[in-house]
Order: structure tokens, then sequence, then C-alpha cells
């Protein structure tokens, strides 16, 4: 079996507690013996899938697939042409330059709902949406290469993983992938 997963913030993608406020994933009913495959931090938003079937693991979090995520990315400041060349490129953390990436300016800008907690608003820096695919999964990486071009994360929300999409599942539900779904997964291996 395996779960689609709106992961609110303040949730952490672990079924045990930490210690912080942030919520385990054991407080959404999900069926025994599920684990999740990779991870969101607790302040980010979005597709996470579960499974009781260990070969996904490898299946989708191996590098050498290649499978692709995307994410919409509220950051600060417009990001110019230069900074979303950066991104495209790769840029350097922990002395190893990220895979190259796909960094786009969402226009118009997408009507996200809200987040609860609301992301902090400062009245002299505006804020811009963009979406972002990585085909890598460093830690916080997403948060690090935008900030590495001078545009900080305000809020993340990954949308897809490989061609399963997020679509309109609302936070904190979940859905067990039909054979559709599970043949996006799939097609989405290199």
């Amino acid at each position: 079996m395996i779960l689609a997963f709106h992961k609110p913030y303040g949730v952490l993608s672990q079924f045990t507690p930490d210690g912080s406020a942030n919520r385990p994933l054991a407080n959404f009913g999900f069926p025994k013996n599920v684990y999740p495959i990779g991870r969101l931090d607790a302040d980010s938003e979005g597709l996470l899938l579960l499974s009781d079937e260990a070969q996904w693991n490898n299946r989708l979090l191996a590098p050498a697939n290649h499978v692709t995520k995307t994410y919409l990315v509220l950051v600060e400041r417009l990001p110019g042409e230069e900074a979303l060349r950066h991104l495209r490129a790769g840029v350097i953390l922990d002395g190893r330059k990220t895979l190259p990436a796909e960094a786009r300016l969402l226009q118009p800008q997408p009507a996200i709902p809200p987040r609860d907690p609301p992301v902090r608003v400062r009245k002299s820096v505006e804020d811009f949406w963009i979406e972002f695919r990585i085909r890598e999964g460093r830690n916080r990486q997403v948060r690090r290469m935008t900030a590495a071009v001078g545009h900080p994360t305000l809020r993340l929300l990954r949308t897809a993983i490989g061609a399963l999409q997020l679509g309109d599942l609302p936070p904190g539900k979940w859905r067990e992938l039909d054979s559709n779904d599970r043949r996006l997964l799939l097609e989405s291996v290199v």
C-alpha cells in the first residue's frame, strides 16, 4: 500500500514525538506498518508518501533514479533572471554543487490558501512564488539554495513527486494510491 498525505506545517515526518511542539505522523490515523518515504521538514508542507512496501524507498529516493520533486516556494523579493539562472545551474552547498534544477517565477502568482500559522509579513519586503524542481534531496536543499541566491524561503509546499500530483488533497488528509497513481510513480523513475 502507498499513501499520499498532505503534510501540514508543524508536522514531523516521523511517527514518534521529538520533544518539540510539532505533531508526529501518529496523530493522523494511518494504517499500521506504513512509514514515510523520504521526508519534509516540520516547517514544510505538501505531498509526503508513506508505504508498507520497502521497494518504493529505493525506487523513489535513490539519486540514480532521478525522481523529480516539484515545489512551490514563497521567497523574499522578486528573483531576477540571474538568481533563477544560478538556481538552474546549481549552487554550492557544503562544498558540493547541487544538480541542475528547474526554477521559474510563477506569473501570475498563484492563489495558495494561507498557512496556519500565517507566514510572517514584512511591509517593506514583497514576496513571490516560484516553481522549483530538483532531482536530489539534500538536507533543507530548497531553502538553502534560495538563500544562497539572496531570496530566503518563507514557505515551501511540495506539489509533486515525479508525475504524482498533490492535487486537491486537503492539509492533514491522506488517501491510498490507486493503480493509476502507482503507474505514475513507476514512470517517474528514470
